[in-house]
């Protein structure tokens, strides 16, 4: 009776050496997953961020070219400048933004999208200012990064939604509360988003 007990402790010991190992290598794999994903969300908020500063980076010379025409309407370029100011001056961190981040950014971006907008609808009225190589160069690159800025929001909200849909599975979601891996807010697309600039038809 007495080797009977001893080889079932020993089986018990066992059993949960064998389920501490299981628990061990799940947690490893699944924490090093999140780790991976998360990495990728971070990186595909930096290429958001960074087709948006490219954007910003071309108003300085959007500006002198508007400016060398006296006559242009000053109001509608001081939107612009003014709205560049505000949309470079928000940062997010990605390893901790919420959805507030987010909207606060989009909204600094969409403020000085509109800026924009007026500007090259006003700039329609000046034939001499429409023809200007460095206007046609800003056109052209302007349009390019709209087009960048589409690509890689949608690169990101995939990448968000990979990652959130890891940590929330079971049992996935319980790893991932105890590490505390919270879940990535999405970038909402702007009504019309979708379609690429129509302005410089």
């Amino acid at each position: 009776m007495k080797n009977k007990g001893c080889l079932g402790a020993g089986t018990i010991g066992i059993a949960l050496l064998i389920i501490v190992a299981v628990l061990f290598f799940w947690g490893r794999s699944g924490y090093n997953s999140f780790v991976d994903k998360e990495q990728t969300v971070n990186a595909k908020w930096s290429n958001v961020e960074t087709v948006y500063q490219k954007r910003a980076n071309l108003i300085p010379n959007l500006e002198r070219t508007v400016k060398s025409y006296s006559k242009f309407e000053q109001e509608t370029l001081t939107q612009v400048v003014e709205a560049r100011s505000k949309a470079t001056s928000i940062n997010i961190d990605p390893t901790n933004m919420t959805e507030a981040d987010i909207a606060k950014f989009q909204a600094a971006q969409g403020e000085l999208s509109g800026a924009l907008s007026r500007l090259m609808a006003v700039v329609e009225s000046y034939p001499n200012l429409k023809a200007d190589q460095q206007y046609i160069n800003f056109q052209r690159e302007y349009t390019a990064i709209e087009n960048s800025i589409r690509t890689e929001t949608v690169y990101y909200n995939d990448a968000a939604k990979d990652y959130n849909t890891s940590i929330k599975t079971f049992p996935n979601n319980i790893l991932a509360n105890f590490t505390n891996f919270k879940e990535k807010p999405y970038f909402k697309a702007d009504a019309g988003a979708q379609k690429a600039p129509e302005v410089f038809k």
